[in-house]
């Protein structure tokens, strides 16, 4: 008999503890690189904090726009497309036509998730008659630059909002998260993406000062990594519900941005 009386002391031998719930854990308590680091604590719990005042903050009447362009909305990390409602809300009174990515949860890529992504704008665009703008927040953004990669003909251009797509991938504060969620590595996802590599589009980084989960640098990105970036002074969570960066979205596809 095992220790505790109950269970047979052959079947205890036989208990895996490498199995997958073990193996998150472990990806989840692993050490951070030596020297890498994400925002500070400060700016961590005021995230919370911050966004109730843009919450708040009542939206300016949203006029119609004189480009109506096609877009979709890639929701952040463990996100549902519901947290892009303010977003969403303001593209469509101005006219765009706009859809959510369809796949719920963000929960990581895969290569299903980004085929059935790849199927999506491509019906997207021949519905419309236009090239599709993506548009994503956080891990979101990451989607987008993949997916203009595939589809260069069919994707406009692409908006990034606080998305980690250059530097270290240990330089925020949702990796461990992010592990135990997905149950691979951030530097070890399950598709080969070269997450510095500038689509072969137009592609906007929007980044902030203020953002307590990503490091601004890994949002703002190099030159060679993306061909504009425009700072704001919003939360993490306030790119998609602030209405200074829903004003700055808006004014990138009304005019603001030569798109493909």
């Amino acid at each position: 008999m095992s220790v505790s009386g109950i269970v047979p002391e052959e079947k205890m031998m036989n208990l895996s503890f490498d199995g997958p719930l073990a193996r998150r854990l472990r990806l989840a308590t692993m050490p951070a690189p030596h020297g890498v680091r994400g925002p500070s604590l400060r700016l961590w719990l005021g995230e919370g904090l911050r966004i109730m005042p843009a919450l708040g903050r009542k939206s300016a009447p949203v006029p119609p726009t004189s480009s109506v362009r096609t877009v979709m909305l890639l929701p952040g990390f463990a996100a549902h497309p519901f947290t892009m409602r303010r977003l969403r809300s303001a593209l469509d009174q101005a006219g765009h036509q706009v859809s959510d990515w369809g796949e719920g949860f963000n929960l990581g890529p895969d290569p299903d998730n980004l085929q059935r992504l790849e199927t999506r704008i491509e019906a997207l665009a021949a519905e419309t008659g236009r090239k599709v703008i993506l548009v994503g927040w956080s891990l979101g953004g990451i989607f987008a630059r993949e997916l203009a990669h595939r589809l260069p003909d069919t994707v406009a251009g692409v908006v990034t909002m606080g998305t980690p797509f250059s530097g270290n991938r240990h330089a925020n504060n949702a990796w461990r998260t992010y592990h135990l969620i997905t149950g691979h590595a951030v530097t070890d996802p399950p598709v080969n993406v070269d997450f510095g590599l500038k689509p072969p589009v137009p592609t906007v980084a929007l980044w902030s000062t203020r953002d307590g989960i990503v490091a601004p640098r890994c949002a703002c990105g190099k030159p060679q990594e993306r061909d504009r970036a425009i700072g704001l002074r919003c939360t993490h969570f306030g790119f998609s519900a602030d209405p200074r960066a829903i004003g700055v979205v808006l004014d990138l596809l009304d005019g603001g941005q030569d798109w493909a």
